[in-house]
Order: structure tokens, then C-alpha cells, then sequence
């Protein structure tokens, strides 16, 4: 029975013929390299960001800059739309199909093509998985910084599309402060280089800059030179409990303003702590407490103590509850695991949960955090806070259940009003997961009209039929402009 169920539907699929598009496509990369049937393209619906969905037209894996560029004249002259895809784990629907669109997947172009330590760079391609770097480099003293939670399976092609951040960027920086030159593949076939090898200050226009954080819709990243560095000589990581999230978020500026800049300096709330502890990787952190931070000092050996010390005095001026250091690597990677666990241990305690990006001055944290307690009883669902806090970078979670009517639309507003609340107080919508689709209307809430309609003239002289990964980053005419007015008036 199940021999004859599968000779079915082999035969089903087998009468399911290509269209003249997708033949074009099958005749540039092969037959196997396409999928355009209906129940292979379910997986391609959309990336991290589940609440849009769309069918694209067809998935082509690419191996190579060549093909890259031949697909692309091929979508050119038909005039089919199509976007970029690495690892599927962006978070704000800029690898999501608005619907026909041909994905490029570049999971395929993922070699290491030069390491030069001399110099302290490397040479990869854009399916290049970005923990693999550091993994590739670690035993002979170097790594890769830009560490966002997904780094376990995100590529440094979409890291490089989101200028993607991580717990480190406090004194890291983010993508764009690590790649030395870009290889791209403009929506017109051609092929720039971006940058010079080892000397990415040249003069002239940032162009490097420019598309660095410009969201797959400028090119197509098919080669990226990226720095890597030393590992640091001393390394030391602490956990501090509190009671209250104001006192938590007062020894924030405080370390800071004590001239120390952390490595990473993060905090979790209540509720992201008991996600945490109820996945694979519980630390055994008190469930009674308000908030935790996680801080780490990294550098040169000798003066690793001091600033420890100073750190250590900093949180009990501030009412900590308990306070302590690593004891080893071991347990130094144990609450490292818990933290970069957080966004998927929110599954453990809520069927469905929307992760929201926003930036504020660090010394507004209470106030923020205060206006997100208030947004999260108005629309009576929980927001789990777990964030970047040495710099300011939140991520308000909102939980809720997709199956209940309503709680969907309940928790999008929600997520654009905490996000009102980052842009009142001179933040930003966004600081490492990109606008794409969720956030495209929100643009209004930090860009007027004009200063929106200068930065799509830029994308116009890139992509001016607007081909290459439409309907992202900018408010699109009628439905959001509409419902965003109403958020800006209240």
C-alpha cells in the first residue's frame, strides 16, 4: 500500500511541468539545483519572521558567482521579481516572499576561499555558516566577532544583509565594523568589488557602507573579506541576580560610566528567565528575581581583576541580590549557552512569540522598560525582555497564541508600539534584525517623507525596476502608511 501511495505520487509530481521560466533557470543550473512544486516550496514561505507568508514562484541553489549572474539576467529579461536567501533565520521577513518571487539560495556557496592571519583577514562565501569561522580559526588563536543568537546556522552573506550584531558588539561593533570588501552582483548582471583587501578606508563614497545593512535589495553578496582577530589574553564573565529592574538597569550606565567598556553586557527579565530555565540549557537561575545581568570584560590579562572589582562594587551600590564569577570555561559557556538560548526557549512557555528589535539610550532603560510593562498589560499578553542592555539594542518578545482570534493582530500592535517607545526617546527601530516587512511601516516613526523618499532614489539607481527583493524596508503606499498614522497621533 504505502509502495503503491508513493508510486502515486511520484506520478503526480511528475505531471507537474516546469514553466518556461523555471526552465530557463533549470538550463543554467541544472534540474536537480530548482524546486517550483508547490509542497517543496512550503519550507520557503517566509524566514524567522512566521506572522507574513508568501509562495514564491521557485528556489534556484547557485554554486557560484557565475550562475549568480546568469540567473539574474535571466529574472532581468523576464521581469521576474526574486530575492536572496542564506539560512532562512532573519527576523523580520526580508528573505519572505511577498508572493512569485524566485528565491536565489546561496547555502550552497559556502567555502572558505583565503585565510590570511598575517593579516588578519579571511575570504568566504555567502552560505559561509558564521560560528564555522570562528570554529575554523579557533585553534590556531583567532575568531570572528559579530556573534548574534543565531550564529549556530546564520551565514555571513545574510549577517552582511542585516549588518547583524550579537552580545559582543558593545565593544566589537557590529558587521559593518568587521568586513573589509564586498564581491556583489547588481540587479543589472554585473560584478562589482566592493572595498580593497586589507584597506577599507579608501577615498571616495562609502559604497561598502552603504550596502552593508541594505537588505538584499541593492545586490547580491557573492564574496566577503571579513577581519578576524586575536583571541584575547584574559577573559572573565559575571552574573548579577536583582530584585528590581531599575536597579539592574542603573548598574548598566554605571559600568559604563566607570570608564569600563564590557564585552558583552546583557539582561534577561522574569519571564525571559523562566524561558530559559524551562529549555535545554537551565543554569539554575532564582525564579523569584527581577532581572539578571551577564557581563563580560575581556583583554589584557593584568588589568582583567581591576575591572572585575570595579564591576563587582558597581552592582552592590545598586541593591544586587547575589553576584558571581565564572569559575571556569566551563561554567562561563554554561550561562553563555542559557543566553543564547533565549529567543528559542520562548517556545517552552508560549505556543507562538513575535521578537521585537528596538534601540534606546541606555540611560532611558527604566523609563523604556516601564512603557513596555504598561504596552504588555494593555493588550493583556506577556513581553519577555531580553537584550543587548550595554548598548541599548532591546528585544521585547511578545508571547502569545496564534490559534486564539485575534492574539496575532493583539500582538503586532503590540510590537509597534514598543517600538514607538524606542523611537519617542530618540531610539531606533531596529538594531541588528532589519526592517524588511515587519518593520517597514514603522520607518515613519524615525524618517519623514522626504528623508524615506531620498533613501529610495538610492535604491532606484541600484535597482531601478525594483527586482531584487521588492516590497522591503520602505512603507509601501496604502494599508501601513494608514494604520501607522494612527500610532504617530496617539
Amino acid at each position: 500500500m504505502i509502495k503503491d501511495v508513493r508510486n502515486l505520487f511520484g506520478k503526480k509530481r511528475q505531471r507537474q511541468k516546469p514553466d518556461a521560466v523555471v526552465q530557463k533557470l533549470m538550463d543554467i543550473v541544472g534540474e536537480n539545483e530548482v524546486l517550483y512544486l508547490k509542497e517543496d516550496l512550503i519550507s520557503y514561505e517566509c524566514d524567522g519572521y512566521t506572522m507574513s507568508k508568501g509562495m514564491p514562484k521557485a528556489v534556484v541553489f547557485v554554486k557560484s558567482t557565475k550562475q549568480v549572474t546568469d540567473v539574474v539576467k535571466c529574472l532581468n529579461k523576464e521581469e521576474t521579481p526574486y530575492i536572496a536567501r542564506g539560512a532562512g533565520t532573519g527576523l523580520s521577513g526580508g528573505a519572505t516572499p511577498l508572493g512569485g518571487e524566485v528565491l536565489i539560495s546561496l547555502v550552497k556557496m559556502k567555502k572558505m576561499l583565503h585565510l590570511d592571519l598575517e593579516n588578519r583577514k579571511a575570504v568566504v562565501e555567502p552560505g559561509f555558516i558564521n560560528l564555522k569561522l570562528t570554529q575554523s580559526i579557533s585553534d590556531k588563536g583567532y575568531y570572528y566577532a559579530p556573534d548574534p543568537s543565531s550564529q549556530y546556522t546564520c551565514t555571513i552573506g545574510g549577517n552582511v544583509a542585516e549588518n547583524s550584531g550579537g552580545a559582543h558588539c558593545l565593544k566589537y561593533g557590529v558587521t559593518t565594523n568587521h568586513i573589509l570588501g564586498l564581491e556583489i552582483v547588481l540587479p543589472s548582471g554585473e560584478v562589482i568589488e566592493l572595498g580593497e583587501e586589507g584597506v577599507p578606508d579608501r577615498p571616495g563614497y562609502d559604497l561598502l557602507g552603504l550596502l552593508t545593512g541594505s537588505e538584499g535589495t541593492l545586490g547580491i553578496v557573492t564574496k566577503i573579506t571579513v577581519k578576524v582577530l586575536k583571541n584575547p589574553e584574559g577573559k572573565k564573565t559575571v552574573l548579577a541576580y536583582f530584585d528590581e529592574i531599575d536597579d539592574a538597569s542603573k548598574a548598566v550606565s554605571e559600568i559604563i560610566a566607570a570608564g569600563i567598556i564590557p564585552a558583552a553586557l546583557e539582561m534577561m527579565d522574569s519571564i525571559a528567565i523562566e524561558g530559559v530555565e524551562s529549555a535545554a540549557y537551565p543554569v539554575g537561575h532564582p525564579r523569584d528575581i527581577a532581572a539578571f545581568l551577564l557581563i563580560e570584560v575581556d583583554g589584557i590579562a593584568a588589568g582583567i581583576e581591576d575591572q572585575i572589582d570595579e564591576i563587582l562594587t558597581v552592582c552592590k551600590n545598586n541593591n544586587v541580590r547575589e553576584v558571581k564569577v565564572a569559575k571556569d570555561e566551563a561554567e562561563r559557556g554554561l550561562w553563555w549557552a542559557n543566553r543564547k538560548m533565549g529567543f528559542g526557549a520562548m517556545g517552552a512557555i508560549s505556543p507562538d512569540y513575535l521578537v521585537q528589535d528596538g534601540v534606546i539610550p541606555r540611560t532611558r532603560l527604566p523609563e523604556v522598560l516601564t512603557k513596555i510593562a504598561e504596552i504588555s498589560k494593555k493588550y493583556e499578553l506577556r513581553i519577555a525582555n531580553i537584550f543587548h542592555a550595554g548598548d541599548g539594542n532591546l528585544h521585547p518578545l511578545i508571547l502569545y497564541d496564534a490559534s486564539i482570534p485575534g492574539e496575532s493582530e493583539r500582538a503586532s500592535k503590540a510590537g509597534s508600539e514598543c517600538l514607538k517607545a524606542c523611537a519617542d526617546v530618540g531610539g531606533s527601530i531596529t538594531g541588528e534584525h532589519g526592517v524588511g516587512i515587519e518593520k517597514s511601516a514603522e520607518m515613519r516613526f524615525i524618517f519623514s517623507d522626504e528623508e524615506i523618499a531620498a533613501q529610495t532614489d538610492i535604491r532606484a539607481v541600484f535597482n531601478p525596476k525594483n527586482l531584487l527583493n521588492p516590497g522591503k524596508l520602505f512603507p509601501q503606499p496604502g494599508r501601513c502608511a494608514e494604520v501607522k498614522k494612527e500610532l504617530v497621533k496617539a
